[in-house]
């Protein structure tokens, strides 16, 4: 049972009991884990390592993130996992993870407190939520934010909208160098953490830095196939690193030390830039960054909302994209653009809708990277000319799923058809086959429709 697991008596009887022992420590600091759940190259863990003769590691439950209403049943479930397994890797260096439940803002200092902590350590997050979360932390407690999710921070590149001079500033920039594990964690003893005949959580050892490092070295043998694979659908050319790096089960400072390639290192700045943007104007996180295209008219559909989100649009590489979500909580990148654009455009369903929708259902579901993208497809974000950019979803399923591997997985009604109708069940002699629906839209009427809507001509 964890700390979260006690009765209000009994947790402040726990810490009534913690204020006793560590009185007897000179100096003790918190290391407060948040989205870097690993012990190597960790500034912040090493941070606290240094100032201080004992450390307690803390991970916050959140409910207002855990249970909010973007919440993931699936992502919580990974969480715990990699929760067990930082735990674990704590205990080899002789600490443990203290565990408690509750709003940060409150948690974190009351901890602090309990243990005599002189300073907090912590990585730095850029999103308007960890914003004002760490603010008033350290109102109550002496805070220090460090490095280590992202790989350039937004001081060292300046504010750019563009993303091909982000790039070049990114790239001319030298990239910082992993950290090696500490030797060591001094960590008071008597402070409850998760006690070690707790079983590890399922999944755990996939949501660890052990299995991040091997997926990483995989990812690295073939890296260079990753520009010409990273796009098709039938291919697995993804590094599926995305969820690690979102937990912070791997770094960006290690992935890029193992993975040269230059195509997947500029994935790698687009997630910093993604960041940087939301660092910049924190407004663009639930709003679109183009300010003349924030009164735009978009539809409202449940019924359509709803054939999108489950695949039932008639469209198999959208819906085969969408039952792959909701089946394992991911989908290749090429696929979520399709979805993405389907639902924005030949819909015209307001896309922080399937903003939501994505951030609720992806295991690597990031705030800043996942607004970010949904407002490069929905025209809504830092391009100049979004309103041209409309997904085929015919032309994209032929041309990077060609023989439709991937649509006959997921989408098993259209698995007899040959492929010259695959992609377009409705071409095929007799219709689509029985239980697939028809288009529910027809693409080139929506996408005539969207570009008059963006110019304004409907607005």
């Amino acid at each position: 049972m964890t700390t979260s697991g006690l009765s209000r008596r009994a947790r402040s009887a726990a810490g009534g009991a913690m204020v006793d022992h560590l009185v007897m420590h000179s100096s003790v600091a918190v290391a407060w884990f948040r989205r870097d759940l690993r012990v190597v190259d960790n500034p912040a863990l090493l941070a606290a390592l240094a100032s201080a003769g004992a450390v307690v590691p803390l991970f916050v439950r959140d409910p207002s993130i855990l249970g909010g209403s973007r919440a993931s049943d699936r992502r919580n479930a990974w969480l715990e996992a990699a929760l067990a397994s930082l735990d674990a890797d704590l205990r080899t260096l002789g600490g443990r993870l203290v565990v408690r439940e509750g709003d940060p803002r409150e948690v974190v200092p009351e901890l602090a407190r309990e243990v005599g902590a002189s300073m907090v350590h912590a990585q730095r997050d850029y999103t308007p939520f960890a914003r004002s979360r760490d603010a008033a932390v350290a109102d109550a407690v002496d805070l220090r934010l460090h490095q280590g999710l992202l790989l350039a921070e937004p001081e060292e590149i300046g504010d750019v909208k563009v993303f091909a001079a982000f790039h070049r500033r990114f790239a001319a920039g030298p990239l910082r160098a992993p950290l090696p594990a500490p030797d060591r964690v001094v960590a008071p003893d008597g402070v409850a953490g998760i006690p070690p005949d707790t079983a590890p959580a399922a999944g755990a050892l996939e949501a660890s830095t052990a299995a991040a490092l091997a997926r990483l070295h995989a990812f690295a043998a073939r890296a260079d196939r990753y520009a010409t694979d990273r796009d098709r659908l039938d291919v697995d050319g993804s590094s599926r690193l995305s969820v690690h790096l979102h937990f912070g089960t791997v770094s960006p400072a290690m992935v890029a030390a193992e993975v040269e390639d230059d195509a997947f290192r500029r994935q790698l700045a687009w997630r910093d830039w993604a960041h940087h943007l939301v660092w910049w104007r924190p407004e663009a996180v639930g709003a679109a960054w183009r300010e003349d295209l924030r009164d735009l008219r978009w539809d409202d559909d449940p019924a359509l909302f709803s054939a999108w989100a489950e695949g039932r649009t008639g469209y198999p590489v959208v819906d085969a994209a969408m039952r792959q979500l909701a089946a394992e909580g991911f989908m290749p990148n090429r696929a979520r653009m399709i979805a993405a654009s389907f639902l924005a455009k030949d819909l015209f369903l307001d896309w922080r809708e399937g903003e939501r929708h994505f951030l609720r259902q992806l295991l690597d579901g990031d705030v800043a990277a996942n607004a970010m993208g949904w407002q490069w497809v929905a025209g809504v974000g830092t391009d100049a000319a979004p309103y041209f950019r409309v997904f085929n979803p015919v032309l994209q399923g032929r041309r990077f799923d060609p023989a439709g591997t991937w649509v006959r997985r997921w989408v098993p009604e259209i698995a007899e058809l040959p492929a010259a109708h695959v992609h377009a069940p409705w071409q095929a002699p007799g219709g689509p086959p029985r239980g697939y629906p028809p288009p529910i839209v027809d693409h080139a009427q929506a996408r005539a429709r969207a570009i008059a809507r963006y110019l304004g001509r409907e607005r």
